[in-house]
């Protein structure tokens, strides 16, 4: 069998194409952080609305319901029922809930792909000491 034909590995070329593969799993991980934090943040503040609009519920509770109750569209506050905008109220809770589970989802499923490519880079750094 005549050696000749076959090149040696070019050793270089592997540590390259690890270095590269390396840094662009750092920018995955790190596109993954800042994708967390901007959720989290989304998160914070539907928690937020959820309790104002919790706060204004507790706030009907203690009304009459033939209570006269405004609602300010603009500058201006227009004359609202009262059995309309407890309902309103109380489906705009139920809404922001749901955007709240549906945030945690993402949350979780960003997370455990940022575990993913913690995974990776831990690998891929492991290959590029070996090969050194």
């Amino acid at each position: 069998m005549d050696r000749s034909k076959f090149k040696p590995l070019n050793r270089p070329f592997i540590m390259s194409n690890v270095a590269e593969q390396f840094e662009q799993l750092s920018l995955d991980f790190s596109k993954s952080q800042n994708q967390i934090q901007e959720l989290a943040a989304a998160r914070s503040q539907l928690e937020t609305q959820l309790q104002e609009n919790k706060i204004v519920l507790d706030e009907f509770e203690e009304l009459d319901e033939d209570a006269k109750i405004y609602k300010m569209t603009g500058p201006v506050l227009l004359p609202h029922d009262y059995t309309e905008a407890k309902l309103n109220v109380t489906k705009r809770i139920e809404f922001i809930e749901g955007e709240i589970k549906r945030v945690e989802a993402k949350i979780e499923a960003q997370q455990k792909s940022m575990e993913e490519t913690r995974g990776k880079l831990l690998q891929t750094k492991a290959q590029m000491q070996q090969a050194q």
